[in-house]
């Protein structure tokens, strides 16, 4: 990986970063609209919240945009799954 052009690594990580965060798009809208959240597991929620944590601690560290982009917003829509099943 050492010869690829560092502008096409990072453009991975951001189709990365896109895929990453859309998976987790249903699952919030779902919730918001029908304020369902019996098959929702809130240690997974908690799961994901903690390590979207470190996962930005370590791309802050290593500064690496594409995965503090993608975990800032992942941590957000777990925010909201977190309050959508505290609340609902």
């Amino acid at each position: 990986m050492s010869n690829m052009n560092p502008k096409k690594v990072e453009y991975i990580g951001y189709l990365g970063t896109i895929l990453s965060c859309i998976t987790f798009i249903p699952q919030v809208y779902q919730t918001w609209k029908t304020k369902s959240v019996g098959d929702l597991s809130l240690i997974m929620v908690l799961i994901v919240v903690s390590s979207t944590i470190v996962w930005m601690t370590y791309a802050y560290l290593v500064k690496s945009k594409p995965i503090m982009l993608a975990n800032a917003i992942v941590f957000v829509l777990s925010l909201m799954l977190l309050y959508f099943k505290l609340t609902y």
